[in-house]
């Protein structure tokens, strides 16, 4: 698909990897909706990047408040082909720590933002898909996920995040599969280690140990890496039902 026909709606898109998405998404001619729960940073972000971008209030886990975002999408651009989940949420916690078991409220928080809420996104915003007019090669839309190392290689206290992450790269093939007939592709990105919002908090010697991990080049991911390679999946027409790993060649030990 060529980028200047997308209509994106970018979940966790005032910020990190999906920021750095609406921003890749306009510079190459295409138009987004900015959707999070963080008002001012999504105002501001849609204030600054003009009328090819306007800002939606959800909840990715609410039905409700997902479909309205997906109308409003329509009602303004006239269509939406593109989906770019980044909303997430990290959990560090172990299955037994010092306080006892793992606390069921934060893997269901984990589960229900990570992998319910991309879901919901997706299943919603295909209906929407459906009723699109062919693009290149008669397809309808993209759907990109965002996984994460941890599903392949999750570490001590990422019981609730690898398993969330997991169910992400495992939901890839399923639905390509499921959305195939109408034209549209579903693809995973799974980062390494990016510098985000989740790790920017981190103590500068953390992140300088983080830093060494990657087998080459040694350093954090910057989002634009990530928004060049959610770019490269819009175009690349043939890639689908994928999870690609975005890592600089990292295992986690």
């Amino acid at each position: 698909m060529k980028v200047n026909n997308v209509v994106a709606i970018v979940t966790g898109g005032a910020s990190g990897l999906g920021e750095a998405s609406v921003r890749a998404i306009v510079e190459n001619g295409g138009r987004a909706m900015v959707l999070d729960r963080n008002i001012e940073a999504g105002n501001l972000l849609s204030d600054e990047l003009g009328s090819g971008v306007i800002f939606f209030e959800a909840d990715v886990t609410n039905e409700a408040s997902t479909q309205a975002a997906i109308d409003k999408c329509v009602s303004y651009f006239g269509y939406v082909n593109v989906v770019i989940n980044c909303a997430g949420i990290a959990v560090v916690e172990k299955t037994v720590g010092k306080e006892g078991a793992h606390s069921l409220a934060s893997f269901e928080k984990a589960i229900n933002i990570n992998i319910l809420g991309s879901f919901n996104v997706s299943r919603l915003t295909a209906v929407a898909m459906q009723k699109n007019d062919m693009f290149d090669e008669s397809e309808r839309g993209i759907i990109i996920n965002t996984a994460s190392v941890a599903a392949f290689d999750g570490q001590k206290g990422q019981a609730a995040y690898a398993a969330s992450k997991g169910g992400i790269a495992s939901l890839t093939l399923p639905m390509a599969r499921d959305l195939a007939q109408m034209g549209v592709r579903v693809m995973a990105i799974a980062p390494g280690l990016f510098m985000t919002p989740m790790l920017a908090g981190l103590p500068p010697k953390t992140l300088e140990t983080l830093s060494t991990q990657p087998l080459f080049p040694n350093r954090l991911g910057g989002p634009e890496e990530f928004a060049d390679l959610a770019m490269f999946i819009i175009k690349a027409g043939y890639l689908n039902a994928e999870v690609i790993r975005l890592d600089g060649g990292i295992r986690l030990p």
